[in-house]
């Protein structure tokens, strides 16, 4: 349902997921894959030229994060430091330098049995936060993690409380993990499938929505009213529902496009640019 807005509502936050909404998805490891186009990039600055505050927001890890907000030019010179949402809300820090100001984890040692127990030849990551790499059980496959990868046991990488584990089956499908999870119930973790068999474990309750919620609560008299969120995957169905205005890209799933007010251009064809020029028009 689409949710009616004042005629003189603009945003006031703009969080945008990275992968599907500002990057286009390549098929493979690309050396230009990691680009910002023109459109996009002047649209954003044009949100901040207004008064917005930008705030990316990914499942992606931290460190993995700094380098879009490098390309967009983000925090402007002499403006306060950059809020980024990381690891589906489990993570939210300043940039730069970066300065990790809010983090949930929790145990992730049953559910990451119970995954492993129905798919046993499946791919484990836990980052490891302050040095931008990962504890994997085995390498995934290349471009699909930023940073070194150090081959470490399942029972040392969730031996404590983490705040997002990967589970990756190169070998099931998207619909393989999302049965399995609904069988399981994983009792105790929330759960986000990818486009691909990718299962991603944060806390109970942790998702982008409560990590931008963090944000607007630090900012001061901003809130879910005040954001326009624009995102393309499962982790951002939450964000959707919560923003003032929630815009999901052109090449979401159906589940994605029903939790949005709108639905905008795919990323191919520069939605983000689309939704953001219709608040912050070129002059």
């Amino acid at each position: 349902m689409v949710r009616p807005l004042a005629d003189d509502w603009s945003p006031r936050v703009v969080a945008l997921d990275i992968d599907g909404t500002l990057l286009k998805w390549v098929d493979g490891p690309s050396d230009d894959y990691e680009t910002i186009s023109e459109p996009v990039y002047d649209a954003v600055h044009r949100a901040l030229d207004a008064g917005a505050h930008i705030v990316l927001s990914s499942g992606r890890s931290p460190h993995g994060m700094t380098t879009i907000a490098d390309l967009l030019h983000l925090p402007r010179e002499g403006s306060d430091r950059l809020w980024v949402v990381a690891s589906n809300g489990a993570v939210v820090f300043r940039y730069p330098p970066m300065e990790v100001v809010h983090e949930e984890t929790f145990d992730a040692a049953p559910a990451v049995a119970a995954v492993l127990e129905h798919h046993p030849e499946a791919l484990v990551a836990v980052e490891e936060r302050g040095v931008g790499g990962y504890r994997v059980n085995r390498v995934f496959p290349e471009g699909e993690l930023s940073g070194e990868q150090l081959i470490t046991d399942v029972s040392d990488i969730v031996g404590e409380p983490v705040s997002r584990v990967i589970i990756r089956d190169p070998h099931a499908t998207a619909d393989d993990f999302i049965e399995l999870a609904a069988r399981l119930g994983l009792h105790g973790t929330d759960y986000v499938v990818g486009w691909t068999a990718w299962l991603d474990l944060s806390p109970v309750g942790v998702s982008k929505a409560s990590g931008l919620q963090h944000v607007c609560d630090a900012i001061g008299g901003l809130g879910a009213a005040d954001v326009l969120a624009i995102g393309d995957g499962r982790n951002d169905i939450e964000m959707l529902r919560w923003a003032g205005r929630g815009v999901a890209m052109g090449q979401s799933v159906d589940e994605v496009k029903a939790a949005a007010d709108d639905v905008t251009a795919t990323v191919h064809d520069e939605g983000a640019a689309v939704e953001l020029t219709r608040w912050f028009p070129a002059r």
